[in-house]
């Protein structure tokens, strides 16, 4: 209980922080950036359908909210999304994640990250994980259309899972991603990012995520959304799959 009120007291100390200066199983932090040059909140929701597989099948319908704001070199994300899950037509699961990342522009091609996590996920048994780190990410390209990014962080992990046997885990990991965004015109955009997540010291535990995602405009502030996730973890809970995948497709809300 006093690991699950640090992670909590560190969401709300980033938002302090934030504020007064002015992040699947790998959340795809990339996801939650929209791109704009103007101070002031603005974000999506988003209504999906979803056919997935790992231990089992799934269809899922999740709801995802996003909000941003920018003031000057500071930018707060904030994500929270809540599935359920209908599991082989007859049981019900589900899962929620909640992050808030802050980012402080030191230059245009390098910018300081910190975040806090928290999240649930009864499939892959679950029961809580705590994340919060801090490091550099690097703008790889000033093409206005066509963005490429590094980030290389440091984090402290605290899970509890559900299937009798791991240990609470107590981890220090490191978290590298590369992530590119394309837009090549007004109605069309593409994310993709990878993610490398080693625990430091013990680099055989590790975690891999990559997610591409398509975005095409249908009409003013509406879009279709299509991603494909794959993850891929060398420790999961006794009885879940190293690897898994998730295919999704629905509407997307998007506000300035």
């Amino acid at each position: 209980m006093k690991l699950r009120y640090f992670f909590l007291v560190s969401v709300f100390t980033i938002a302090i922080f934030s504020s007064e200066k002015a992040t699947s199983q790998i959340l795809n932090a990339e996801s939650l950036r929209k791109v704009t040059d103007t101070s002031g909140y603005s974000g999506s929701a988003s209504l999906d359908f979803q056919l997935k597989r790992n231990v089992n099948d799934f269809f899922t319908i999740s709801s995802n909210v996003h909000l941003q704001y920018k003031m000057n070199n500071h930018l707060v994300l904030f994500k929270n999304d809540v599935d359920f899950q209908k599991i082989e037509g007859e049981k019900l699961s589900n899962s929620f994640i909640s992050h808030l990342r802050y980012n402080y522009k030191l230059s245009q091609l390098l910018t300081w990250e910190a975040f806090a996590q928290g999240q649930y996920n009864k499939v892959n048994l679950i029961n809580f994980r705590g994340l919060t780190g801090t490091g550099p990410r690097f703008k790889l390209s000033q093409l206005e259309n066509y963005k490429f990014y590094l980030g290389s962080l440091v984090m402290y992990e605290y899970e509890e899972v559900l299937d009798g046997v791991t240990p609470i885990q107590r981890d220090i990991r490191g978290s590298v991603y590369f992530s590119f965004s394309l837009y090549p015109n007004e109605h069309i955009s593409v994310v993709s990012t990878t993610y490398y997540q080693p625990q430091l010291g013990k680099f055989k535990d590790y975690r891999i995520s990559s997610q591409s995602s398509l975005l095409v405009g249908l009409f003013k502030n509406f879009a279709l959304k299509t991603s494909y996730t794959f993850t891929y973890d060398a420790f999961p809970a006794v009885g879940i799959p190293n690897s898994q995948y998730d295919f999704t497709t629905g509407v997307a809300y998007t506000f300035d």
